[in-house]
C-alpha cells in the first residue's frame, strides 16, 4: 500500500490517516460500515488504537485479548458502534483469522492477488464480510489504495464502475459523501416501495 494515499472516509484527519497507512484499520473500518453512518465506522479503528494506547491497530494483539475486557473498550462513550458488543465479537474473530491465515497481516490478504475474482473469494472468505461488503471493500482498494489486480472492476460489480457515487468506495470529500448518501436514500426508498408494492399484491 501507498503510504501517501489520502483517505477521506472517518471525516476527521487523524482517524483518515490511519485508514491510509494502515490496511487492517482499512478492513475494521469497512466491517464496522453497518447500521451507523460511514464517518462514526470509519473513526472505530482510530478510537480503537487511541484505547489501545496505540497509534495501528495489531492483529495479534486484538485477537489475544480478553473478549470481555475488548467490549468494554468498545462500549465507552463515545461508543464505537450502535452495537459495540457484538462488533467487538467481530473484529476478534477477524483479527483472528488474520492471524491464523496471514500471520496478522491484513496487507497480505491482497498483496499478491492476481484476479480480481481471487481476490474477492479472499475478501468473502474474511469473518464479517458477505458478498456486498467484499465488493464494496474490493472497489475501495481498487478506486482508493491502487490495488487493481486484472478484472478488478468485473469483480467489484456494481460498486467497480467509475464515476459512481454508490459506496465508501467513491468517497473523496463532503461532497461526495453526501452524493453516497443520496444514493442510499434512494435504494433503501426504492426496496421499501418495492416491498410495499408486493404487499398490495398479495404476493
Amino acid at each position: 500500500m501507498d503510504k501517501d494515499i489520502t483517505i477521506r472516509l472517518a471525516q476527521q484527519p487523524e482517524a483518515d490517516a490511519l485508514l491510509g497507512r494502515s490496511p487492517l484499520a482499512a478492513l475494521v473500518g469497512m466491517l464496522l460500515d453497518q447500521q451507523v453512518p460511514m464517518e462514526w465506522a470509519f473513526s472505530g479503528p482510530w478510537t480503537i488504537a487511541q484505547r489501545l494506547g496505540s497509534d495501528d491497530l495489531d492483529a495479534h494483539t486484538i485477537a489475544a485479548y480478553d473478549p470481555e475486557a475488548f467490549a468494554a473498550l468498545l462500549s465507552e462513550k463515545p461508543a464505537v458502534h450502535r452495537y459495540p458488543g457484538s462488533m467487538a465479537t467481530r473484529v476478534q474473530q477477524l483479527c483472528a483469522y488474520l492471524v491464523e491465515h496471514y500471520d496478522g497481516n491484513a496487507e497480505a490478504v491482497w498483496a499478491d492477488v492476481a484476479t480480481g475474482q481471487e481476490l474477492l473469494k479472499r475478501l468473502k472468505a474474511l469473518p464479517g464480510f458477505g458478498e456486498q461488503k467484499a465488493q464494496i471493500f474490493l472497489a475501495l482498494l481498487g478506486k482508493r489504495f491502487g490495488v487493481r489486480p486484472t478484472g478488478w472492476r468485473e469483480a467489484a460489480g456494481g460498486y467497480g464502475q467509475a464515476n459512481v457515487y454508490r459506496s465508501a468506495a467513491d468517497i473523496t470529500g463532503p461532497e461526495s459523501l453526501a452524493r453516497v448518501r443520496a444514493h442510499k436514500q434512494e435504494m433503501k426508498a426504492a426496496a421499501k416501495a418495492a416491498k410495499a408494492g408486493k404487499a398490495a399484491d398479495g404476493s
